[in-house]
């Protein structure tokens, strides 16, 4: 590679050094933030997946992983992970590093980037366990992934300070910016946990049926994919963590390190990105004749997880097959989970994660490096080509690696089901864990008490569609018809509509208009007239017979019943099946807390 000689810089070998190492900081910690910033995204992606009753739940139990994970990490976690791989790797226990009294510099770095590459496979499981694990439970699965399974497996592949090598990388096992460490550990921990858990309630039927549960926003959920796909630069290409050689860089000579073929990762990493998209979306139209959007956000992962692993170690062609393969397996695998296996993984964390994960690591050698720039490897060399040799080692690290994260992550879950503490109760599952485990709605249907639905705000004083104001104490107590009479003849009248929630802002202009300002509105869901539509979550069509509805409520004394009928049917009139209806229901009486005014006084 290039070389800068000193000399002509006339600068010395340890300002050399001290510029590689501060470099090659920089670059590490800005691929760590990048790797972090995925927290925001798995947050928005599993939060999009849940019910709406669920989302602050899965938000807290994101936040949560980080702040509980960093520190079991780093003060249990790191430790174990460099003396198992020691031993493991057949070195001296007394030789390996701890994460105490190691330099504040580079090496706290690097345990700060092991942190947050271990974070990401804590944060897979909570996506697997949505709606029903309790709060606690999870957390303390965290803690134990933290500080135990996770360090195990990075100690057999990564770490193994005094030894030769970690015991599966001695092998042959390679995992570049871990496919299988990361990403597959997680994924096979989320199933395993779903499985120990049970399905949600009603997702499956006695015969067997499956039922779907649809997530309450595709927009989070998109927003989120994104959001990890940009992260996951720092994730592959950060792995690549070294500007400038150290080696080199201690003689007085800058010369590139990882940086040598940052490119090629760079570029793989994209292209795993898109062809997953692809794959998802081929097969979702091949199964169900349309291209599910959250089929295409969960590819778009899976390609990215596919080819995480063997990052450093494949052409862009095999970045181009990996990906769509990875892509192309996610709906095939998660109906298999879903509908066979009847597992209920929530955010699909095991097609996406551990399958995608695992065949990007095993079917590598087929475009490896090794061989031509088009197809390289077994494709370009033959089945005879020494880089078929590769197949073996990888599927062994595979198995280990799985073996051991269904092992200890049932233990767990399966400690926590025994003793009753794994699974919120039936009641707190059908309210939601937002308000059984957090006491929070987060989403209120409307805001504070002067708040209008519409976002204006509301005081003493009633608006006129004019603009103007008419001050309350103004305001008539009576209106008298031209026959002597009373509205309403002197009764109470309430006047109940059922209307489409986008006609809302129109029928409230309306009454206005009439002077009938006050009014009680809430949220429901019904059905009538209006037929029935389909639906589609992950390519499963349901039936939406309950639709969205607003229900307005306004007692009238003084108006007469018919012009707020009136004013109601005409705002609210689209001329299609599903306008609503309108009921007058007469009232016996009405109080007053305030001031204690009673009959047509109170209102």
């Amino acid at each position: 590679m290039g070389m800068i000689d000193p000399v002509l810089l006339e600068i010395s070998a340890e300002e050399v050094e001290s510029l590689a190492t501060g470099v090659n900081l920089v670059w590490m910690l800005a691929a760590t933030f990048l790797i972090f910033f995925m927290h925001a995204g798995f947050a928005m992606l599993e939060a999009g997946q849940v019910r709406s009753k669920n989302v602050a739940n899965q938000l807290t139990k994101n936040m949560l992983t980080w702040a509980v994970g960093i520190l079991v990490f780093f003060a249990i976690g790191m430790g174990i992970s460099n003396n198992v791989g020691t031993i493991l790797g057949g070195g001296s226990g007394s030789s390996a590093l701890t994460q105490f009294g190691v330099d504040g510099g580079y090496d706290m770095a690097e345990i700060l980037f092991s942190a947050v590459f271990a974070m990401t496979a804590a944060t897979i499981v909570s996506g697997a366990v949505a709606g029903r694990a309790k709060l606690r439970a999870y957390v303390t699965y965290t803690f134990l992934l933290a500080a135990v399974i996770y360090p195990v497996v990075a100690a057999m592949v990564w770490y193994a300070p005094g030894a030769d090598a970690p015991i599966l990388a001695d092998l042959g096992f390679a995992d570049f910016a871990g496919g299988m460490v990361v990403h597959g550990v997680g994924g096979v921990a989320g199933l395993t946990a779903a499985w120990i858990l049970g399905a949600r309630m009603d997702k499956y039927n006695d015969d067997g049926s499956v039922n779907i549960i649809p997530g309450h926003s595709l927009t989070f959920a998109v927003l989120g994919t994104l959001i990890l796909c940009f992260g996951w630069f720092g994730f592959n290409v950060g792995t690549a963590a070294t500007v400038f050689n150290p080696e080199s860089a201690a003689d007085g000579v800058l010369e590139l390190g990882d940086f040598g073929y940052v490119g090629s990762v760079a570029i793989v990493t994209a292209l795993g990105m898109g062809l997953g998209a692809l794959g998802a979306s081929s097969v979702s139209l091949a199964l169900n004749g349309k291209v599910d959007t959250l089929y295409v956000a969960n590819g778009m992962l899976a390609g990215l997880v596919g080819v995480t692993g063997p990052t450093d170690l494949i052409t862009p062609m095999g970045a181009i097959a990996i990906g769509f393969i990875a892509g192309a397996q996610l709906p095939i695998v998660f109906k298999l989970v879903d509908e066979k296996l009847k597992i209920d993984d929530v955010c699909a964390v095991f097609p996406v994660h551990g399958t995608a994960g695992m065949l990007g690591l095993i079917l590598y050698p087929l475009w490896s490096l090794e061989g031509s720039a088009i197809g390289g490897g077994v494709i370009s060399g033959g089945i005879l080509s020494i880089e078929a040799s590769a197949f073996a080692p990888q599927i062994i690290g595979v198995a280990v690696i799985t073996i051991w994260t269904v092992v200890a992550t049932a233990v767990v879950w399966g400690a926590f089901k025994a003793i009753g503490e794994a699974r919120v109760t039936p009641d707190h599952e059908r309210d939601g864990l937002d308000l059984a485990e957090h006491g929070v709605d987060t989403y209120p249907e409307f805001g504070g008490p002067d708040v209008a639905t519409d976002g204006g705000y509301t005081d003493d004083k009633v608006i006129r569609t004019d603009g103007g104001e008419v001050n309350e104490e103004n305001q008539s107590s009576s209106e008298l018809r031209s026959d002597g009479g009373e509205p309403n003849d002197g009764e109470l009248k309430l006047v109940t509509a059922i209307i489409r929630p986008d006609r809302l802002g129109a029928v409230k202009k309306g009454l206005a208009e009439i002077g009938a300002p006050s009014l009680t509105v809430t949220n429901v869901s019904g059905r009538g007239s209006q037929p029935a539509k389909k639906g589609q979550w992950r390519g499963e069509e349901y039936t939406v017979d309950l639709h969205q509805k607003v229900k307005i409520e306004c007692v009238v004394a003084d108006i007469p019943a018919g012009d707020v009928v009136d004013a109601i049917a005409d705002a609210a009139n689209t001329g299609e099946p599903g306008d609503g209806k309108i009921f007058v229901i007469p009232v016996e009486g009405a109080y007053q807390v305030r001031t204690g005014n009673s009959g047509q006084d109170a209102v």
